[in-house]
């Protein structure tokens, strides 16, 4: 292989527990310029019983936690495995994010299960991961950490906005990568459509028949994370405590809530864009595919680009197997501009597979 192309399998594991996204990439560096291309991709669903484990991680002991980031681990790297064997390739390194169970860098701490070790002994693969722990011990959120993959890999783009479970933007301002959860997103969506019996809000099916609820959207506008500036970002745990409430306490249709909540992601993403100026937005995740989400985005003139659904389905999982590969090279991975550590950093554990 050429010393300056590299092959390198990404997995990333959403918030919105829609299952393992493996993404095969290759990165090729050519007068100090990235490009890349995602060569092959699975979405490997999680069955009932590892879906409930995950949404119920954060109520787990430590005993039963510890045995869940065990089985996680083999899980990946069993799969992982199955995709190699199938597609006849042979990567150079595995760079897994983990599920997020606990993410509070306020408290000096983040935790992200599916123990790389097993990944690795199980894949016979090298692996990176345990990618936020660095930063949040330099004192910064340990997220996000795509944006340096959004500043090497796709620069063209003034923004870069990902709408999964929670929704987060980077850009460039006054010479710096600055990056920053703006809300949650798909995690609310996919909570109440779960209560109507579906996993998620496909083509808008519910939220498309709601109305939206004025008081409901202000008083989640009004939510005090919003008023904070970045760097900043959000949890599970923080999310469930202070959003969840508030719809809940809403005698109205699970539909209306589900439209206000699309309605409220659209005003917190225009916000988020008027701030900055406007430009060229690139949008990937979950909520690229959402048609309400987009046609309100659209409605607020925002100049957005959606671009093929690889992209689209794949980018989180690409932009960390680039991440994995800057840890092998030991090139900076994490900006202290985006989470507001002490000084940039190089994140990630290797395990290695022999």
């Amino acid at each position: 292989m050429n010393s300056n192309i590299y092959n390198v399998i990404g997995l990333m594991s959403g918030t919105s527990l829609d299952g393992l996204d493996i993404a095969y990439c290759q990165f090729k560096r050519t007068a100090n310029k990235w490009t890349y291309q995602i060569l092959e991709s699975e979405v490997v669903e999680y069955d009932k019983d590892l879906k409930d484990k995950l949404s119920n991680s954060v109520n787990l002991s430590g005993l039963e936690l510890t045995k869940l980031s065990n089985d996680l681990g083999y899980f990946f790297g069993t799969k992982v495995k199955e995709f190699c064997k199938i597609n006849k390739i042979n990567p150079l390194l595995i760079a897994s994010h983990g599920h997020t169970v606990f993410h509070q860098p306020e408290n000096g701490f983040t935790l992200q299960i599916g123990n790389g070790a097993n990944i690795a002994t199980k894949a016979g693969i090298d692996t990176v991961c345990d990618f936020r722990t660095v930063d949040v011990a330099l004192g910064g959120q340990g997220a996000p950490l795509v944006p340096i993959g959004d500043e090497l890999l796709f620069s063209e783009y003034k923004y870069c906005l990902n709408i999964g479970g929670i929704a987060n933007i980077s850009t460039n301002h006054n010479g710096q990568r600055i990056a920053w959860d703006i809300c949650p997103a798909n995690m609310l969506l996919n909570h109440y459509s779960k209560i109507l019996g579906y996993d998620y809000d496909k083509d808008a099916m519910f939220s498309n028949k709601g109305k939206i609820e004025p008081k409901l959207l202000n008083e989640l506008i009004s939510i005090s994370y919003h008023k904070q500036k970045p760097p900043k970002s959000l949890g599970y745990e923080y999310v469930f405590a202070q959003y969840i409430p508030i719809i809940d306490k809403y005698n109205c249709s699970i539909e209306n809530k589900m439209a206000t909540i699309v309605k409220f992601i659209a005003v917190m993403i225009k916000e988020a864009y008027d701030n900055f100026g406007s430009g060229k937005v690139l949008i990937s995740g979950g909520g690229a595919f959402h048609p309400l989400l987009i046609k309100s985005l659209k409605e607020k003139n925002i100049n957005i680009y959606i671009p093929d659904n690889k992209t689209i389905a794949f980018k989180e999982a690409l932009i960390f197997a680039f991440l994995g590969l800057l840890r092998k090279l030991e090139e900076t991975n994490t900006l202290k501009s985006v989470t507001g550590a002490e000084r940039d950093s190089i994140g990630g554990v290797i395990y290695l597979s022999k």
